[in-house]
């Protein structure tokens, strides 16, 4: 068994059972790929997947368990080259990303450009994606760190780290009845207005919904999208209202007004999520605080190294206000 039967291992699971798909991600070909498979079942002596041909149907109930203990054994030794690659002082590397379209295209650029400066032998794969596939892809080993957005708690997979909170706002074609009054928009009136939303304003827990819900109204969702250009673009063609996050609203959508919607719902918190006992290299640390500055550097390292549900968070920022000079503190 080796650290490559493994890691090919997962990639098939990872893939839908597409072994195309997966030697594609591993670099490797299909024949390879599918002859260490093959090498890895007889030394364990059973199937780890159903076959159906020549293809794979279903992964076996053994299957389950060798995957499971393959991811703790690559996250392991990736912690060990990281350990040592720390120890080397090594700047080269890569960093993966998970994030939403929004955090993707309006609140990444800078940071990454910025550790592109610091660190120029990293690559950094920006992975945007569904909201609701966000975490399941680190959960999954596919990647470094999550970036997402929640209204209340932190996400309970990983460590979570709050980068900032932000708005949402109504936007409309310039012109519109909404947007010449002197009063803000009330539910009521939005609930009587085809919306262009988000994807996730679906899903029967987003807080959207049970914004409208609580008051015992239902939103016409005209459409959605995972992102906020296209929300945009279906305004301009007056298919309905947008309803997004406020840092998608640039200088260029002149031919867009605003409206405040912060007294309609809650706000909600970008929070940068970890995988629980990873070791961070160098340059992530250096990430993390590029993109959210109230997160030192030193005090992230302290809470990956300790116990996290001692930490209490301090002056997390606005979107407009994440390079104030405030701190976490850990009790």
């Amino acid at each position: 068994m080796t650290l490559a039967q493994l890691r090919y291992l997962i990639a098939i699971a990872d893939s839908g059972l597409n072994i195309t798909l997966a030697a594609g991600r591993v670099h490797a070909t299909q024949p390879g790929l599918s002859k260490q498979l093959r090498q890895l079942e007889d030394e364990l002596g059973f199937q780890l997947f159903v076959r159906k041909g020549k293809s794979l149907d279903a992964i076996t109930h053994a299957g389950e368990q060798v995957i499971e203990r393959a991811r703790v054994i690559l996250a392991e030794a990736t912690n060990i080259r990281s350990i040592a690659a720390n120890l080397r002082n090594e700047s080269r590397g890569e960093l993966r990303i998970a994030t939403t379209h929004t955090q993707a295209r309006f609140a990444l650029p800078a940071a990454i450009a910025a550790l592109n400066a610091s660190h120029p032998q990293v690559s950094v794969h920006l992975e945007p994606t569904r909201d609701a596939d966000v975490l399941a892809r680190l959960e999954a080993g596919q990647v470094d760190l999550a970036i997402i957005s929640s209204t209340g708690a932190a996400p309970t997979s990983g460590i979570a780290l709050p980068a900032y909170y932000w708005q949402r706002v109504i936007v409309t074609p310039s012109g519109h009845a909404l947007a010449g009054r002197a009063r803000p928009p009330s539910l009521t009136e939005l609930a009587a207005l085809p919306l262009i939303s988000y994807d996730s304003s679906l899903r029967p827990e987003s807080s959207l919904r049970q914004a409208f819900e609580a008051v015992g109204l239902t939103p016409q969702i005209a459409m959605t999208a995972g992102d906020a250009d296209l929300i945009k673009t279906y305004v301009r063609a007056g298919m309905g209202v947008g309803i997004l996050a406020e840092m998608a609203v640039r200088d260029d959508d002149a031919d867009l007004d605003a409206l405040p919607a912060d007294h309609l719902f809650a706000p909600c918190t970008t929070w940068i999520v970890l995988r629980r006992d990873s070791v961070l290299r160098e340059y992530t640390l250096a990430f993390i605080e590029f993109f959210a500055p109230h997160l030192g550097r030193r005090e992230v390292a302290r809470l990956m190294a300790g116990d996290q549900t001692n930490a209490a968070w301090a002056n997390v920022p606005h979107w407009h206000g994440r390079h104030a000079p405030s701190r976490i503190q850990v009790a």
